[in-house]
């Protein structure tokens, strides 16, 4: 196995270079931990909500943008009338969900 930064050889599946120090890239087939996916659970935001986050809970969990299930809810209360009443059942039932740290987003400065 060649080093692509020294061009040395190495042995094959070693994790760095000896001879320059520099991190070699995973060998396919390399044992890698299975990846978990964690179930979503509708909740409540408790970071972006404007009256109880019913609707940013739902935007979570179908990654929408919050301002458009917030319009289509609107939409919803003036036109058909229940979106009151399927609002106030959702702020009952649906749990909050825990605070979590900030998150960053791509484009944006770090926060600290």
């Amino acid at each position: 196995m060649l080093c692509p930064s020294c061009q040395k050889d190495i042995a094959p599946g070693s994790r760095f270079c000896y001879n320059c120090g520099a991190k070699q890239p995973d060998a396919p087939g390399a044992a890698t931990p299975p990846v978990i996916a964690v179930p979503k659970r509708l909740m409540r935001s408790s970071r972006d909500k404007k009256i109880a986050g019913v609707c940013a809970g739902l935007a979570d969990y179908f990654d929408l943008d919050p301002t458009l299930v917030r319009v289509v809810w609107l939409l919803a209360i003036f036109f058909a009338g229940t979106g009151f009443l399927v609002y106030l059942i959702l702020w009952i039932v649906l749990p909050v969900a825990p605070p979590t740290l900030p998150i960053s987003v791509p484009g944006t400065p770090a926060q600290v």
